[in-house]
């Protein structure tokens, strides 16, 4: 009974040993898992325990054997987690494309302003646009006019440097039309009907308000376009302005209910603003210089045009003198 005993106490002492063995085993196995894994791998699958055979077993003859040493439980390896792709580390800002980029500013020129602009603006620019096609008709037309005339009228006054009469003025200038057979005809056509008349100072101041008349006439005649200048060159910048005017108000208004003072928002209102001030100063500019020009061209031409009157009434004088000698010999003989 002793041996019996002491091989159950010695089968006993084994098998703690075997227990006491195992584990510590696997708590440290359980420990170390976590600190493998990634943080992004999924958990570690735990281990089933394995069943422990019974410590000691009967042998027949009562003396008990000792039992086979049984495996600890062992604990399943944990599943490395698969390495993170470069498409997870990078952050979603840099997969798609970079928001807050502002929009590309439209093209500024000046037809796109020009359709881009109030309807008011733009009937604005289209009425400086005409004024200042005005400008440039008139002071080609103004030119051609003047040009012709002056050079009619010096040729004309070249003509009858010579002539001794009226009657003979008239035929070195033909039947050509000008402000110098004009006055001519006056002339003629007031000694003709004060024929009779003794008075040569009433002869000559009869034909000298014709003449007046014919030179104011010419004066009106010789005029014309150049009011139109005058307006558009004094009209033009106010009319500009008010284009302006209306276009910073439009812009305003649309910086009120944009909440923003960004300059993508308030530079094109203002752009199209200011084109109309542009356009009334390239209207106003050439028409005030043209004006002027055409001022001293239009003085010389009429000083050719009081010369033309003063040759005709010196030629009447003469006539005047001549019949009036003729009629003195007449009574002497």
């Amino acid at each position: 009974m002793k041996i019996t005993s002491f091989q159950a106490s010695l089968a006993a002492a084994v098998l703690l040993t075997a227990t006491w063995l195992a584990v510590p085993v696997s708590a440290q196995t359980q420990t170390q898992a976590p600190v493998q894994a990634r943080p992004s791998a999924p958990a570690p699958v735990a281990a089933q325990p394995v069943p422990v055979a019974p410590a000691t077993a009967v042998q027949p003859g009562g003396v008990a054997a000792p039992a086979p040493s049984t495996a600890a439980p062992v604990a399943a390896a944990p599943v490395a987690a698969p390495p993170a792709t470069e498409a997870a580390i990078a952050p979603a800002s840099e997969a798609g494309p970079k928001a807050g980029i502002a929009p590309a500013m439209k093209e500024l020129s000046p037809w796109v302003m020009f359709m881009s602009a109030d309807i008011i603006v733009k009937a604005v620019m289209i009425g400086l646009a005409f004024a200042s096609l005005v400008t440039w008709t008139v002071f080609i037309a103004k030119s051609v006019e003047l040009s012709v005339a002056s050079t009619k009228l010096r040729s004309a006054l070249r003509k009858i440097a010579e002539a001794r009469s009226l009657a003979e003025a008239q035929m070195a200038l033909g039947s050509k039309q000008g402000i110098l057979p004009s006055f001519l005809s006056a002339a003629l056509r007031e000694a003709r009907m004060s024929a009779g008349l003794s008075s040569d100072s009433g002869i000559k101041e009869r034909a000298a308000s014709s003449f007046a008349e014919i030179v104011r006439a010419e004066q009106r005649r010789i005029r014309i376009g150049m009011g139109f200048l005058a307006t558009i060159g004094s009209t033009s910048p106010f009319v500009g302005l008010f284009g302006t005017v209306w276009g910073i108000m439009n812009s305003f208004i649309g910086i009120s209910k944009s909440q923003t003072t960004n300059l993508a928002v308030v530079a094109p209102g203002i752009a199209e603003a200011l084109l109309a001030t542009a356009i009334g100063l390239v209207a106003a500019i050439p028409a005030v210089i043209i004006y002027n020009h055409f001022s001293r061209v239009t003085k010389g031409y009429l000083e050719l045009v009081s010369r033309a009157s003063g040759t005709a009434a010196r030629l009447l004088s003469r006539d005047l003198d001549r019949s009036h000698g003729s009629t003195h010999s007449r009574a002497a003989e």
